[in-house]
């Protein structure tokens, strides 16, 4: 498989000496399974899922340097114990700095298309959050329309910015061609948000999700992760106490909830990348932030041990079937006997990923909100 990989020029190995401290790993834990690019490139061939770093943090800071921060997540992921033997993992290594913040860009979007196009998964350290841009940029090289997932505490529209992590979300979503088929944003903090951005985001039909909302509901964001394709989590939409290097908010998710988030991520059948940014590790209080970070990769390899279980579709006798009538339209809901996830029927026959709430209200004869969404969008 490597051999059909013209990626490795993109790309600097990593030394398992360094990240383990001369200590090495303890037998059962994720360092001593995972394959590495320290020498020669892994055989791909058997592996699921791909980490890849890029510590570019220059769309933050200017004049920021290569950051160290994917090395520092992945001696904490390594010391994980590896409970999910099933699934086969290997480490690329760290995307080259380019020249230009532009050329750590086209690396990296040369990186995951390649990977995307041979039906791996990819699992992004970043390196600031505005990487979300060539994440994206790896799927319009494809030519493939997608639907995505961002977590993050603020919505970066900032268009007066400089920082290309702070406006980055404008020509992601506006930029023509455009292969957003649709956005999700998870976690937004009101008082951090600009109400007019909400305004413009609701005009493109993009579905918003403020963090009360999210953490009273967090079992309603499985379907919106579900039906992505890309997701990206900034760790500002962490509270500090779950991540100390993020000081954008004493307030935000719980490193619980990135968890669940994340294990989310895992369970779609979807999603072929997850990009986690926005880690510095010179302001981590012990680590504890890429403990967190790698906390919530583990669970990504959770919740892609649950969605291995789960059947097609036209699987029928796996499902429970509905059938329910709401607002004049006649439609099937199917819950999964084996993960208990939803779909509902769209009118054109197709199925999206639901939740239980979206039938019980279907049931005492209301639209989903979900449903209303889809519709708008077709």
């Amino acid at each position: 498989m490597s051999d059909t990989l013209n990626i490795t020029d993109f790309l600097n190995p990593i030394s398992l000496h360094v990240l383990s401290h001369d200590n090495g790993y303890l037998e059962g834990q994720i360092g001593q399974h995972i394959s590495v690019y320290e020498e020669e490139f892994p055989d791909l061939d058997q592996v699921e899922i791909v980490i890849l770093g890029c510590g570019e943090e220059r769309g933050n800071v200017f004049d920021k340097a290569y950051s160290a921060a994917p090395d520092a997540i992945r001696h904490q992921f390594y010391s994980l114990y590896y409970w999910h033997k099933e699934i086969r993992m290997a480490d690329i290594g760290n995307v080259k700095a380019g020249a230009t913040l532009a050329d750590t860009y086209a690396a990296m979007k040369t990186v995951v298309s390649e990977l995307v196009d041979i039906g791996k998964k990819v699992l992004i350290l970043g390196g600031s959050h505005d990487l979300t841009l060539a994440q994206y940029e790896a799927y319009k090289s494809l030519n493939k329309l997608v639907e995505a997932t961002g977590v993050d505490g603020l919505v970066d529209l900032n268009i007066e910015s400089p920082l290309r992590s702070k406006n980055f979300l404008m020509e992601m979503l506006t930029g023509e061609p455009n292969f957003i088929r649709h956005y999700n944003h998870i976690g937004f903090q009101s008082y951090l948000t600009n109400p007019m951005m909400l305004e413009t985001m609701d005009k493109l039909r993009f579905d918003c999700y403020r963090v009360g909302v999210v953490r009273d509901q967090i079992e309603d964001m499985e379907p919106v992760i579900r039906n992505s394709q890309m997701m990206s989590f900034d760790i500002a939409a962490l509270q500090h106490a779950a991540a100390p290097s993020n000081y954008l908010s004493p307030n935000g998710l719980t490193g619980e909830e990135g968890c669940s988030l994340t294990r989310f991520a895992g369970m779609s059948p979807n999603i072929s990348s997850l990009g986690i940014y926005g880690y510095e590790v010179e302001s981590d209080v012990q680590l504890l932030t890429a403990k967190q970070i790698a906390q919530m990769m583990w669970y990504y390899l959770d919740g892609r041990a649950k969605g291995l279980t789960e059947a097609l579709l036209n699987e029928k006798e796996s499902f429970f079937e509905y059938h329910t009538v709401f607002a004049e339209v006649d439609t099937i809901f199917l819950q999964s006997k084996k993960t208990g996830r939803w779909w509902m029927q769209l009118p054109n026959s197709s199925y999206i990923a639901c939740s239980y709430q979206d039938y019980i209200q279907a049931s005492s004869n209301e639209i989903p909100e979900r449903w209303l969404r889809a519709q708008e969008r077709n």
